[in-house]
């Protein structure tokens, strides 16, 4: 698989968007019904000699907070000196930003270098078997493996994408198997409730791997812990075997004390939240089983990692005058548990709220709950082609008795909010991660990749935008 690269950044983009992509679908792009096996997956990785059993793995699963865990173990792992891969999904600005070596995107060149080496491969798939066509999901999966195996990877942290038991990643063969907290979500594709859902997160659990399982709802937790009873597990309980201890905390992150199977951490990380606190504890029962299986990584690594890791738009501080936060809440769980953790982490008079929903969520609970708190409103929306018009989400939250103000890009909706915005106010982008993406863009100056083919119908423009 060596050979001169010829494509360019922009035309490895451009090939990757016209892949079957059930993320944002593309109006003239290839349609597949959503069917999950591993079948394409399994024979894709065959052709490329089996990259993804290559690199230790710790494979993370669950509704929310995967990221979060996710991103600590890498950066840990990485603070150990560790050579490190880490994939994940969405991305926040940049394609790139879903496969990253040592904390880090890879490169422009390293990514459509890959691209082009492995798309010979997808394209005999679709002609040369019965399989429907590799999505880009599942390709760039195979990518991120490709990539940490032939940079001579030490260890690969792999978040799950949706679900688990049927996802692209479930390919690999994990040292360590994580699931965080599991609720409602994806209810049309996972199942009706929380222990259907569950049954599918832990379809990730493998015979020979540790496990690690967040604190959950008593229908989740005995379904996980009757997949590990199955395959012969005592699985590492967040909360029973792993503890915690709340700090000190300021705009700047918090501090806690977690007290492992192996030892007690202090530790001080920027992610804000009570969620994180148990996101933390996740990550420190999983980093432990790491070292159960021969890895050297010691309480220093360990603050280190914690103090350095980068996870953006998850309470994220994006300017203290006017306080501006950005947080990709996205589920009526997710919301509940943001609004209790304003009040202890974000100290506020007002709440001003740039509002925008993705359509497949559950927009009317989430407008409910956030109404609760009586915010002034912003609704808008983003550059995702599945966003909820803005003169639709208003009337959501005039329905609640909240009035709102419409606005037709995220950037208008900073605008017009640090505009309104008083001395101890507090500024929230939320509602999707693509939202609290856009937000950050606009806070920060942030030059994102623009896929014209991919905006709603009304917000098109011509070019790559690359």
């Amino acid at each position: 698989m060596s050979g001169l690269q010829s494509l360019g950044y922009p035309q490895a983009i451009d090939r990757l968007l016209g892949m079957v992509d059930h993320e944002r679908p593309r109006p003239n792009a290839p349609r597949q019904k959503r069917i999950y096996d591993l079948g394409r997956m399994e024979a894709l990785l065959e052709r490329l000699g089996r990259p993804h059993l290559a690199v230790d793995t710790i494979h993370v699963a669950g509704t929310k907070g995967k990221g979060s865990v996710a991103a600590l173990c890498d950066s840990v792992l990485n603070a150990a000196g560790y050579r490190t891969g880490f994939y994940s999904s969405p991305h926040l600005h940049w394609f790139r930003e879903r496969i990253r070596r040592d904390t880090r995107p890879i490169g422009e060149d390293q990514f459509a270098s890959l691209v082009e080496r492995l798309w010979p491969q997808q394209e005999w798939i679709e002609q040369n078997t019965d399989l429907d066509a590799v999505s880009l999901f599942e390709f760039m999966t195979a990518m991120a493996f490709q990539c940490f195996a032939e940079d001579g990877a030490d260890v690969q942290t792999i978040e799950v994408g949706l679900g688990g038991r049927l996802d692209a990643t479930n390919v690999v063969q994990p040292k360590v198997c994580v699931i965080t907290s599991v609720s409602l979500d994806h209810m049309a594709i996972l199942g009706d409730t929380i222990g259907e859902i569950a049954a599918e997160k832990a379809g990730i659990i493998k015979p020979g791997a540790a496990v690690v399982v967040a604190p959950q709802a008593p229908e989740a937790h005995k379904v996980i812990l009757e997949f590990c009873r199955e395959r012969g597990i005592r699985p590492v309980q967040v909360g029973l075997d792993i503890t915690w201890k709340t700090g000190d905390s300021s705009l700047e992150g918090q501090h806690l004390r977690v007290k492992g199977l192996l030892g007690e951490y202090e530790l001080q990380m920027p992610l804000l939240g009570a969620h994180q606190l148990e996101n933390a504890a996740t990550a420190v029962g999983a980093l432990e089983e790491m070292r159960r299986g021969g890895y050297e990584i010691s309480p220093a690594a360990m603050a280190e990692g914690f103090t350095n890791v980068a996870w953006p738009c998850r309470m994220e501080v994006l300017s203290r005058d006017p306080l501006v936060v950005a947080d990709g809440a996205h589920n009526p769980y997710s919301m509940d548990t943001l609004l209790e953790s304003l009040p202890r982490y974000l100290a506020h008079q007002r709440l001003l709220l740039i509002a925008g929903f993705s359509r497949d969520k559950n927009v009317t609970q989430m407008v409910e709950k956030l109404s609760s708190v009586r915010p002034i409103v912003f609704a808008t929306r983003s550059r995702h082609p599945r966003s909820v018009p803005p003169g639709a989400l208003a009337a959501e939250f005039e329905g609640q008795g909240v009035a709102a103000i419409e606005t037709e890009t995220v950037a208008e909706a900073v605008g017009r909010a640090i505009n309104t915005a008083r001395p101890g106010d507090l500024i929230l982008g939320t509602g999707s991660l693509f939202v609290a993406a856009e937000v950050r863009e606009k806070m920060l100056g942030i030059e994102p990749e623009i896929y014209p083919d991919l905006l709603p119908p009304d917000l098109r423009v011509s070019g790559t935008g690359i």
